[in-house]
């Protein structure tokens, strides 16, 4: 487990890139929301964004709410291990079941001992799971790590004014975590989260807080990531994380 909490705030852009760098965010973590909750974006966007935080600065990417395409799934994650990134992220839509799950978390993890790409794979899923007919997120320990994945992710894919803790109980939420630790894999959850969550999900031992809509302002209707708000988050961690 890390030394203290990481903050992974997710961007659209260059601009909001910086403006989490600069407010302190751990981890820079690109997406495009109006492809879903772990929806991708464009691979040049993409890599202006890594331009625009620097080599030293972690990145991670999603590949998208993915359906159940081993082959396409692998083809993206190598893909997007080109674009120097430290993290690739798949969410678990289409798999409905360990066995279809474990089949496309080991052509990902295959493929990047194939490759050889240092890039970190996380296995995401979703807490309102029960919804959309997936797997639930209380397998992912298991398929990441029999299939060799470095962590995983717990995220809402509807955030339609709900969030993390309105789908999953604090109970399994710990079990996920523990047993993620157990195994030797990190732990990131996310789903509306904010600086009323941080004592929460200190208190279960993640390692990552996965964050968008809590640190954004409303720019013509679209959340837009907001330093000030990052800042506020980042040293709000430092007095609850007894690590620190």
């Amino acid at each position: 487990m890390p030394e203290q909490l990481k903050i992974m705030v997710s961007v659209t852009n260059p601009r909001e890139a910086q403006d989490a760098m600069k407010g302190g965010a751990d981890i820079i973590d690109v997406k495009n929301p109006a492809e879903g909750a772990l929806g991708a974006n464009l691979p040049w966007i993409t890599r202006s964004i890594r331009e625009a935080v620097g080599e030293s600065d972690e990145v991670s990417v999603t590949l998208g709410d993915m359906p159940y395409l081993p082959g396409t799934a692998s083809l993206a994650a190598l893909g997007a291990s080109l674009l120097r990134v430290n993290y690739v992220k798949i969410g678990m839509l289409g798999p409905k079941n360990m066995e279809e799950s474990l089949n496309i978390s080991n052509s990902l993890v295959n493929t990047f001992q194939e490759f050889k790409v240092n890039a970190k794979i996380i296995i995401a899923g979703y807490a309102d799971y029960r919804y959309y007919n997936c797997i639930s997120p209380l397998s992912l320990p298991k398929v990441a790590a029999e299939s060799g994945a470095w962590g995983v992710l717990v995220d809402v894919k509807d955030k339609n004014g709900k969030g993390l803790f309105n789908f999953l109980s604090f109970e399994d939420l710990r079990t996920i975590v523990e047993e993620s630790h157990n195994l030797g894999l990190i732990v990131a959850l996310a789903g509306s989260l904010g600086k009323e969550d941080i004592e929460k999900i200190i208190n279960l031992g993640a390692d990552i807080m996965g964050v968008r809509r809590g640190v954004s302002f409303s720019k013509e209707g679209i959340p837009t990531i907001d330093r000030n708000k990052v800042e506020d988050l980042v040293n709000a961690v430092y007095p609850m994380d007894p690590s620190v």
